[in-house]
């Protein structure tokens, strides 16, 4: 319930029908959630066509109007259900930046007109397209103010001068007539400005905008402007967001600021356009920045003359469209909401994934649970506030009023001047007395003036406690008022002694959910007990597989086993990791028993006396028994390395033990000395052979190294007789020196 000031009777319902409070008298006001309008999806939309303005009859969200009556802290939900209808219309704006740059693109914007028509044909048969266009600011230093540079940014004349620059030009409103898209942008030209970034336009009513899926296309090839960068040109008043057109021209560009990001986001959200960024690769990143701050924008990589632009318009569609992001408008103070998506082919999600569902084809179908939760009534408003959800970039919406419930029925049947409040002394409301002023008590039966704060302050002190109502209550005429809170522990008794949350705790609960906690103390249901209702009266979890309390080697103590010997553990003190086991504490009676192995004839009949032996013949022979808990299948090894299998079994007496034994032993075969004896051969003549071959090898390149260095010195010591310096010819010529003359 409602915590009121006057109201000494209220608190949970639990609390009220165990103290005694009838419950057809018990008020319990609970929350509801009532449709207003649902207004069923739409199936086959095409079926509309034939109706005048079908687009505004479709429906792809469900309900359109909700009431909500919250009770604070109890959360209401919603289902919110859509629906890509097939067929639904489409308008198309095309914002190209007409500066110098991109000058080679126009020629393929020119034929995207029928393209496109022809192209989106396949996804709705009512389609329309626009124009506009943007260059920059027409001051300095965003273009050159010469003369000759305002009438002809470009300097030249062929094949035809530029346009004046200009800062938005609204073109074509939305029509259905490809041709006249692809005729109007053909009488463009280009312009230009001095600047790299381009500026953006702050929008027009003109463009002809109807309720249904709304796209910008923004194509440029440079950056953009920022809110501020404005002062360059001495320009300092921010933009005010509102569209300034005369004869389709933007007229506030020289004389306001630009628009920052989070404005012309905000515009966008609000007018449920989504926008595509056509730019080219050098600017992509800094577009791609942009998808955290606009609610639902694609961006694409342009080409250097836009020859794909028609790819990227339907890429961009088709991504746009294929995800729903639920979003709602600003909740009143203290309310909170959430969401859970149910999207195809996924279970629920949380958070914000709750809020989108993606890869979404025409004709599915997706919902979202919303929860609202109202705040306390001291901080919630009592008029019905109203919440707006609605899926990014779509014109539907669901109305959501919310109104508090903080008052109980039972206060409109007030009675004034009640009998039952000291004969008449105040008015029952909610069965409780509200006194007149100069009156105060329950039941409003002391006088205020009279009344004693000394007296009544003793009444209320329990023994020689110093406090009065212990602290946690006023006295009032004598008697206690404990205080009420949500979220504070309440108190009652005679002192506001007692209360209902300061038990012990057994694993995380309050008196261990086995009990119930009155003034302080827990009160064990039957088959419990203990300060935390800790300790069960029952011996079940104690028992072990053989029906022994604790397996009989310990006591069972509030449901768990205290083992008497320190070696065992587990719940029934049937573990012990460092006992040996039952095949291993009888493996030396049965080898001497049954195989003579081990100890000798006299220590085998002193120390085996309580084993009897049963031999058999095959292994096989003890499979056949008949499983039970006190059996035990063992395997061992003897001093052979031989395997014995035998059952073991208890015996009427403690001390005695059956035990089944195969005579059969599972022996290791020896070794095949033939097969070894071979293996070994072999090896050592295959590697000799191996050895052999290797020093052969290595032995002819060493032949072949030195008989080549040989041959080298060989070539080395021949004499060069042909220009020895000291050789001397044995002819002398001598020549007559007058043989001349004759």
């Amino acid at each position: 319930l409602p915590t009121f000031n006057f109201l000494y009777r209220c608190d949970t319902a639990r609390v009220l029908l165990r103290r005694g409070c009838p419950s057809d008298r018990l008020e319990d006001p609970r929350g509801s959630t009532v449709l207003l309008k649902n207004k069923k999806i739409t199936l086959h939309p095409k079926e509309q066509r034939t109706q005048a303005r079908w687009h505004k009859q479709v429906t792809q969200l469900q309900p359109q109007s909700v009431q909500m009556h919250l009770r604070p802290g109890e959360p209401q939900s919603l289902e919110v259900r859509f629906k890509r209808v097939e067929d639904y219309p489409i308008d198309l704006y095309y914002l190209m930046d007409l500066s110098f740059s991109m000058e080679d693109d126009l020629p393929n914007v020119k034929k995207l007109g029928a393209d496109l028509m022809e192209e989106m044909r396949n996804t709705t048969s009512d389609f329309r397209m626009g124009f506009g266009a943007f260059v920059d600011k027409t001051v300095m230093p965003y273009i050159s103010t010469a003369k000759d540079m305002l009438r002809n940014p470009c300097k030249r004349t062929k094949p035809w001068p530029c346009t004046p620059p200009f800062t938005y030009r609204h073109l074509l409103s939305l029509t259905a007539n490809g041709s006249q898209f692809a005729e109007l942008v053909g009488g463009q030209r280009i312009s230009g400005n001095l600047d790299s970034p381009e500026g953006n336009p702050a929008g027009s009513r003109t463009i002809g905008w109807r309720n249904v899926t709304r796209l910008l296309v923004f194509s440029t090839d440079a950056g953009f402007h920022l809110a501020g960068d404005g002062k360059l040109g001495g320009i300092v008043l921010p933009n005010d967001g509102k569209c300034h057109l005369e004869e389709n021209v933007y007229t506030r560009g020289n004389s306001q600021d630009y628009p920052s990001v989070a404005h012309v986001a905000e515009t966008l959200r609000r007018k449920n356009i989504q926008i595509i960024f056509a730019v080219t690769e050098e600017v992509t990143r800094l577009y791609e920045g942009l998808r955290s701050i606009f609610p639902k924008c694609a961006v694409a990589t342009l080409s250097n003359n836009s020859h794909n632009i028609l790819q990227i318009i339907v890429e961009a569609y088709n991504a746009l469209t294929s995800e729903v992001v639920m979003e709602n408008s600003k909740l009143p103070p203290g309310f909170s909401i959430s969401y859970t998506s149910h999207c195809k082919n996924s279970g629920p999600r949380h958070g914000e994934q709750g809020r989108r569902c993606s890869n979404i084809s025409i004709g599915d179908e997706v919902s979202f649970n919303v929860s609202i939760t109202a705040p306390r009534c001291a901080t919630a408003s009592q008029r019905p506030s109203r919440v707006i959800i609605k899926p990014q970039g779509y014109g539907e919406e669901v109305e959501v009023l919310l109104s508090s419930i903080c008052e109980c029925s039972c206060q409109k049947d007030v009675v004034p001047h009640s009998p039952s409040c000291s004969h008449g002394n105040g008015t029952l409301e909610c069965g409780v007395c509200r006194c007149n002023e100069g009156r105060v008590g329950v039941s409003c039966e002391c006088d205020g003036e009279e009344s004693g704060e000394v007296v009544e302050s003793h009444l209320c002190r329990r023994g020689n406690a110093s406090e009065v109502c212990s602290g946690r209550g006023e006295c009032v005429c004598g008697r206690c008022v404990c205080g009420k809170s949500s979220k504070k522990p309440n108190y009652y008794g005679q002192f506001c002694e007692c209360s209902d949350f300061g038990c012990d705790q057994y694993r995380g609960m309050q008196c261990g959910g086995r009990g119930r906690c009155v003034c302080g103390e827990c009160k064990c249901l039957p088959a419990f007990r203990g300060r935390a209702c800790e300790c069960p009266l029952s011996l079940e979890s104690c028992l072990s597989q053989d029906g022994q309390i604790c397996g009989g080697r310990g006591d069972c103590h509030c449901g768990t086993c205290i083992c008497h010997d320190n070696r065992f553990q587990g719940p029934t003190c049937e573990l012990c990791p460092s006992c040996p086991s039952m095949c291993t504490l009888h493996r030396e009676c049965v080898l001497c028993r049954a195989f003579t192995l081990g100890l000798s004839p006299e220590e085998c009949m002193v120390k085996c006396a309580h084993l009897n032996v049963t031999l058999v013949g095959q292994t096989g022979v003890l499979a056949t028994a008949h499983p039970s808990l006190s059996l035990h299948r063992c395997m061992e090894v003897d001093m052979e390395g031989c395997r014995v299998h035998f059952l073991l079994r208890a015996g009427e007496n403690e001390d005695s033990i059956h035990a089944r034994v195969a005579l059969e032993r599972e022996c290791p075969s020896g070794p095949n000395v033939i097969l070894i004896t071979a293996v070994l051969s072999g090896s050592v003549v295959v590697l000799g052979v191996a050895l052999l071959l290797l020093w052969k090898l290595l032995t002819s390149i060493h032949d072949r190294r030195e008989f080549a260095r040989f041959q080298r010195e060989l070539e080395q010591r021949r004499w060069n007789r042909v220009n020895n310096p000291i050789y001397k010819s044995a002819i002398t010529t001598v020549v007559n020196p007058k043989y001349k003359e004759h």
